[in-house]
C-alpha cells in the first residue's frame, strides 16, 4: 500500500503487525502492563523509536505474508500476550457490517496495484465512524465506508472493468450510476468471502473478574442496584404519598395526582433495572459457559479416566445448575440485602425507633445459623443424590453385566441403603428449609409484638404508628427474597463443587514457549559445531508409567530414540503398554517418572498444544471419535476449520489414495455429507481410514498410528500403508504380533 494511502486510513505495515496487536490490546485494556507510549515516556532517551516490548524476541517473518503465514504469526503474539485470536472470514455484502462490529480486531489489507499490505488496529465503531489505533498509537476516526471499500478492493478489481462496461452500455442517469455499481458488484461478488480478520479477546482461562470488567458487566452491576435503589425509593415516596394524605384526612385530588406522577416516574428505573439484570446474566452466564467449556477440553484424561457415565452426567447437570442458581440467588440475595438495609431505616423512624431495629438485627442473627446448617444438610443431600444418580446410570448401561452376575433378589440392595441416607437427609433439610421459608411470617409476629408498647400505652402518633408497621411489612419482603437468595445460593454453592475442578481447569497454565509453530524440530541443536548432529526427533530415556490404583508399572525403565525419518513398528501382546506409551509420546499422558525430549526439548519448554502440534496419533478406534459433522470436518478438524481450497483439494487426495474414493462417490455430498452421530453412516474399515487421514493430514513431523490397521481387509491395508509410508515424515506403527 502506498504510504499516503496507508496514512489516510492509519494502518500498519504488515511487517509491523506484532506491534500493532500489543498496542492494540493495551489500549482495549485486553494486556495488563504499561501501555507502549507509557514505556516510552519512561524508557530513558537513547534515540531509539522502537516501541516493542512483549513481542522484542519474536520471530519475524518475510514482509511478504499471506493470511496462512500472518493469522500464524498474529495467534503467536497473541498467545504471548496471554489472549485469544479468532479469525473470521465475511462476505462480500457483509464487509461494511463486519467493520462495524468486530473491534478490537486486527484487519489485513490486501496489497492492489503493486502495493504491500498492510494491517489495520480496529479499538471500535460509532455510528458511521470506526475507531482505529494508527502507528503515532493515537486513536484516529476513519470512514466505515473508506475501510470496507479498501477490504473489498482486492477483490473487486478483477470484475470492476466489466461492471464499468456494462454501466456505459446501460446508460444510466448520473445519479444512479454509483447504486447501480454496487449492486452489479455485490451480485458478482456474492459468494466471495473475505478473510484476514482476527478478533481480539480474553481468553476463557483468563481472571473471571478480569473478563467481567472487560466485558462491562461490573458496570452493568452497579447500574442495576441503583435503579433498583431508585426505582424502590419511588414505590416507598408513592406510598408516602398516599399514606399521608390518608392519614391526615385530605385525600384531594392534588395528592392523587402527586401519586399517579409518582408511578408513571417509576416506569423508567424499572425498565432500566431490569435491562441492566438481563445484560448482567446474560453476560455472565455466557462467560461461565466458555470458561466451563474451555475447562472440560483441558482436563487431563488421567483426571477423569476413573470416573463413570453417571459421575460426568452429574458434573454436566450441576454445571448447568450452578449458572442458574448463582444468578438468580446472586440477585434476590442483593435485592434482599438492599431492602432490609431500607427496612431498617423505615424501622427506625416509626414510633418502636431503635427497638424494632434491635429486634430486626436479633431475628436475622437467628437465621444465619439456620441457613448454615440447611446449607450443610443440602450438601449431605446432593452428595446422596449424586450417589444414587451414577449408581442408576452405571446400572443401566451395566445392565445386561448384572443380570448375568446378580442375584436377583439382591438387585436393589444397593439402591435400598441409597435411598435410605437419601430420605434421611431429605427429612433432615426439609426442616431447616421449612424455617427459613417461615421465618419472613415470623418476623411479621415479632414486629407487631414489638408495637404493643406503644400500641397499649397510646403514645405516638398514627403517622409514627403507620410507618413502623409499613417497616414492618418492608422488611418481610426483604426476609422473604433473601431466604430464597440464600436458598438458590446454596444450591449453586453445591453446584460449584462438582463444576470447581471443571472451572479452575480453564486457567490451567502451560509453560514452555508459545513460538511453537515456528519452531524446526529437525534444525535444533546446531549451536556446536557444524558437524555436530541434529538431536533426535523423539527420545524417551526410562520411562515409567504406573495407573491409579495398580500395583505394578505398565511401563517400566521405557527408552527409545525416533530420528527424523525413521519407520518405526511396535509390537507387543495386549496390555503390554503399547498404546499407554503412544499416549506419552503424544504428550496426552504424563510419565510417572523419565525423560522425554522432543528435538531435544522436554514438555516443561514445549507447551503440550505445540507438542501435538509435531506428534500427532490416530489412536485406537474406542479412544476415536467420529462428530456428528460432515466428513470433511471430521478429516479436517485437525488441520484447521473452515478449509481453504488446497485444504479440500488435498483431503480429496488421501481419501483417493485410502480407497475412500468409492465412498465419497456414493456419498450425495461428497465431503459435505454429513456422516451421522459416531459416524454410524461410516463402516468400520471406513471410520479407521478416517482416522489415519485425520492425523496425516495435520503435516506434522511424526505420525503414530495405534492398531489403525487392524480393522482392514489385505487390500486396504496395503493401500493405507502405502499412503502412510509415503505421507508421514516420520512413522511409528503399533500393532499385534
Amino acid at each position: 500500500m502506498p504510504k499516503s494511502e496507508r496514512e489516510r486510513i492509519h494502518a500498519w505495515p504488515v511487517d509491523r503487525a506484532d506491534e500493532a496487536l500489543e498496542a492494540l490490546a493495551r489500549r482495549s485494556r485486553l494486556a495488563t502492563g504499561p501501555r507502549p507510549d507509557e514505556e516510552d515516556a519512561q524508557r530513558p532517551a537513547t534515540g531509539a523509536s522502537d516501541t516493542r516490548s512483549v513481542v522484542d524476541d519474536s520471530p519475524r517473518p518475510s514482509p511478504d505474508l499471506r493470511d496462512v503465514g500472518l493469522g500464524s504469526w498474529i495467534t503467536d503474539v497473541a498467545e504471548r500476550l496471554g489472549l485469544e485470536v479468532e479469525e473470521t472470514e465475511t462476505p462480500h455484502s457483509e464487509v461494511a457490517d463486519m467493520v462495524r462490529s468486530c473491534g478490537p480486531a486486527l484487519l489485513r489489507i490486501p496489497p492492489v496495484e503493486g502495493s504491500s499490505p498492510a494491517v489495520l488496529a480496529v479499538l471500535g465503531s460509532r455510528g458511521n465512524t470506526v475507531r482505529v489505533l494508527g502507528t503515532d498509537l493515537q486513536e484516529h476516526r476513519v470512514s466505515v465506508a473508506a475501510v470496507a471499500a479498501r477490504l473489498c478492493r482486492s477483490v473487486e478489481v478483477s470484475v470492476s472493468p466489466k461492471v464499468e462496461r456494462l454501466l456505459e452500455r446501460l446508460d444510466l442517469p448520473p445519479r444512479r450510476v454509483a447504486r447501480a455499481r454496487t449492486a452489479l458488484l455485490e451480485e458478482r461478488l456474492r459468494l466471495t468471502r473475505l478473510g484476514g480478520c482476527w478478533l481480539l479477546r480474553l481468553p476463557p482461562g483468563a481472571s473471571f473478574w478480569h473478563q467481567l470488567r472487560h466485558n462491562g458487566l461490573q458496570r452493568d452491576l452497579v447500574k442495576f442496584l441503583l435503579t433498583y435503589l431508585v426505582s424502590y425509593g419511588l414505590v416507598l415516596l408513592s406510598w408516602w404519598t398516599l399514606g399521608r394524605g390518608a392519614l391526615n384526612g385530605h385525600l384531594s385530588r392534588d395528592w392523587l395526582l402527586a401519586w399517579a406522577l409518582i408511578l408513571v416516574t417509576l416506569v423508567v428505573p424499572r425498565q432500566m433495572s431490569t435491562w441492566s439484570q438481563a445484560r448482567l446474566a446474560v453476560g455472565a452466564g455466557t462467560l461461565l459457559k466458555r470458561r466451563l467449556m474451555q475447562g472440560a477440553l483441558k482436563l487431563e484424561a488421567d483426571d477423569i479416566r476413573h470416573q463413570g457415565a453417571g459421575q460426568l452426567l452429574g458434573r454436566v447437570i450441576e454445571s448447568e445448575a450452578m449458572q442458574t442458581h448463582a444468578l438468580t440467588g446472586g440477585f434476590l440475595a442483593a435485592v434482599g440485602a438492599l431492602e432490609l438495609a431500607v427496612s431498617s431505616w423505615v424501622l427506625a423512624q416509626g414510633i418502636a425507633g431503635w427497638f424494632h431495629v434491635l429486634l430486626l438485627v436479633l431475628w436475622l442473627s437467628v437465621i444465619l445459623p439456620v441457613a448454615w446448617g440447611y446449607l450443610r444438610l443440602r450438601g449431605s443431600w446432593t452428595d446422596e443424590r449424586l450417589r444414587m444418580t451414577h449408581d442408576l446410570v452405571e446400572s443401566m448401561i451395566g445392565h445386561r453385566t448384572r443380570l448375568a452376575q446378580e442375584r436377583q433378589d439382591r438387585w436393589h440392595d444397593r439402591e435400598d441403603r441409597y435411598l435410605e441416607g437419601y430420605l434421611t437427609s431429605s427429612r433432615q433439610m426439609d426442616a431447616r428449609r421449612a424455617f427459613l421459608i417461615l421465618s419472613p411470617f415470623v418476623w411479621v409476629l415479632i414486629g407487631i409484638c414489638g408495637l404493643l408498647p406503644a400500641f397499649v400505652s397510646g403514645r405516638g402518633s398514627v403517622t409514627l404508628m403507620a410507618l413502623a408497621v409499613g417497616g414492618v411489612l418492608l422488611a418481610f419482603r426483604a426476609f422473604n427474597k433473601l431466604a430464597r437468595g440464600l436458598s438458590f445460593l446454596a444450591s449453586a454453592w453445591i453446584s460449584w463443587r462438582q463444576a470447581a475442578p471443571i472451572f479452575q481447569a480453564a486457567a490451567r497454565s502451560e509453560a514452555g514457549s508459545s513460538w511453537g509453530r515456528s519452531l524446526s524440530l529437525q534444525a535444533r541443536g546446531t549451536t556446536g559445531s557444524a558437524a555436530e548432529p541434529p538431536p533426535p526427533l523423539l527420545e524417551a530415556q526410562d520411562l515409567v508409567y504406573q495407573y491409579q490404583g495398580r500395583a505394578r508399572p505398565v511401563l517400566d525403565g521405557c527408552s527409545l530414540q525416533i530420528q527424523p525419518g525413521d519407520r518405526v513398528l511396535i509390537e507387543g501382546p495386549s496390555g503390554g503398554g503399547k498404546s499407554t506409551l503412544s499416549a506419552i509420546l503424544t504428550c496426552l499422558r504424563k510419565p510417572s517418572s523419565g525423560l522425554l525430549l522432543l528435538g531435544g526439548l522436554d514438555r516443561h519448554t514445549v507447551t503440550p498444544d505445540v507438542w501435538r502440534r509435531h506428534v500427532v496419533s490416530a489412536p485406537q478406534f474406542h479412544e476415536n471419535h467420529v462428530f456428528t459433522e460432515t466428513f470433511a470436518f471430521n478429516l479436517l478438524m485437525g488441520r484447521r476449520w473452515p478449509p481453504g481450497q488446497q485444504d479440500m483439494a488435498d483431503a480429496r487426495e488421501i481419501c483417493r489414495e485410502l480407497g475412500l474414493g468409492e465412498l465419497l462417490e456414493r456419498m450425495p455430498g461428497g465431503l459435505m455429507q454429513m456422516v451421522g452421530e459416531t459416524g454410524w453412516q461410516l463402516s468400520h474399515g471406513e471410520r479407521s481410514r478416517l482416522f489415519m487421514a485425520r492425523a496425516l493430514l495435520q503435516g506434522s513431523d511424526a505420525v503414530i498410528l495405534d492398531e489403525s490397521f487392524a480393522a482392514l481387509d489385505p487390500e486396504n491395508l496395503h493401500r493405507a500403508l502405502g499412503c502412510a509410508l509415503r505421507r508421514a515424515r516420520t512413522l511409528l506403527v503399533i500393532a499385534h504380533p
